[in-house]
């Protein structure tokens, strides 16, 4: 992972001026090749696991599972820990820092998105980033959408289909939109 990069970026509102936002769209054009080799070669465990650390730019472990395709935007603001199941079609819009916690499931077509634009329209090409955290055990369910700056809790459950827009506690289970708790987990 750059952290040089992502300490300059991260959490903050980037103008569409400034010289870092023309550096984040040179890097996302550098991933594409790695991306489409990702999502579109036959690639066998041992080729996507190289292909996948090369795109993060870290080295991910051979326990973790990623089903392609998997999407990102940028790609070099990933972590991921160990035991990692991650079904197809999830999108990861990780300029601001998507961290996966060891043994977290995450369903097909979720989205994980760290970036969101300003309401005010002078203002809204612009960026602002805030961090994803998903905390261990956790299991974000087909489809769901977690909002830029939330933190899922250990041992969480967010339902299929859910939009969640502020931090999951341990051990709850939420759903809808915007997710709210509907239950605990024992």
């Amino acid at each position: 992972m750059d952290t040089e990069l992502k300490d300059r970026v991260s959490d903050r509102y980037i103008a569409a001026g400034e010289a870092v936002f023309e550096e984040i769209h040179r890097i996302q054009r550098t991933i594409e090749p790695t991306l489409m080799r990702l999502n579109y070669q036959l690639l066998q465990k041992d080729e996507f696991q190289r292909t996948l650390s090369d795109l993060i730019g870290d080295p991910v472990d051979d326990s973790v599972t990623v089903l392609p395709p998997f999407y990102t935007d940028f790609g070099k603001h990933i972590t991921f820990g160990t035991g990692i199941f991650i079904n197809r079609g999830v999108m990861f819009t990780d300029l601001g820092g998507i961290g996966i916690e060891d043994h977290v499931l995450i369903g097909p077509f979720a989205k994980l998105l760290t970036v969101n634009h300003p309401t005010d329209p002078n203002e809204r090409r612009g960026l602002i980033t805030k961090p994803i955290r998903v905390k261990r055990n956790a299991w974000i369910g087909a489809g769901a959408t977690i909002l830029p700056g939330v933190t899922i809790g250990e041992n969480a459950i967010v339902a299929a289909n859910a939009t969640v827009t502020k931090d999951v506690p341990d051990n709850v289970t939420v759903a809808g939109t915007p997710a709210r708790i509907v239950g605990a987990i024992e």
